[in-house]
């Protein structure tokens, strides 16, 4: 890990307002995995951004309206998750999401397939959508147009904005995490 964590008591003003907003939506959010240190510090893509919390701040309000305002069905944002922390490799993400993935009740088998890069051949139509879509434009280039189609005719014009700025946002969070060498948590 490339930045040190920032202990609550070791915070400025303004990363004490941002922290107290993350630990609000994590909270509610984001429970079924660690998220904090033992001296209350947060991990994962949270410490980094507490260290710039005026570029941090930014990508916070990104992150939470991504994940508070969502609509898409939370099989398509999982596995789309799932994707993006597979390109990338990002320890976190994955040590997160599979965990959000597991939760929400996905089988072992789909969760290994997706973050190995794989399309899983059980996938529903809306996992397909999810999966064509944001694997397509984790490879780079121009969204084919089958796929925005696809997702389209499934999840209506806003639905297909938000898995696009989904699949964007994740990709935010995966450099962020890659860049600064954010850990997963370890565990016996």
């Amino acid at each position: 890990m490339r930045l040190p964590l920032l202990p609550p008591s070791d915070l400025t003003s303004e990363q004490t307002a941002l922290f107290e907003d993350m630990k609000k939506l994590i909270s509610s959010h984001l429970n079924v995995f660690e998220t904090e240190s033992d001296d209350g510090a947060l991990i994962g893509p949270w410490n980094p951004w507490l260290h710039e919390p005026r570029i941090g701040g930014a990508i916070w309000q990104l992150a939470k309206a991504i994940t508070v305002e969502s609509t898409l069905p939370e099989e398509a944002r999982q596995i789309a998750i799932l994707v993006v922390g597979g390109h990338f490799g990002a320890a976190y993400e994955l040590y997160a999401h599979v965990a959000v993935a597991r939760e929400s009740g996905m089988s072992p088998a789909k969760i290994s397939a997706v973050v190995s890069g794989s399309r899983p051949s059980d996938l529903t139509e809306t996992e397909a959508v999810a999966y064509d879509v944001a694997h397509a434009l984790v490879r780079g280039g121009v969204l084919p147009q089958v796929c925005y189609s696809e997702a389209l005719m499934l999840f209506g014009q806003a639905g297909v904005n938000e898995l696009i700025y989904l699949v964007g946002t994740y990709c935010l969070v995966s450099v962020t995490l890659n860049g600064f060498n954010v850990p997963a948590p370890e565990h016996d």
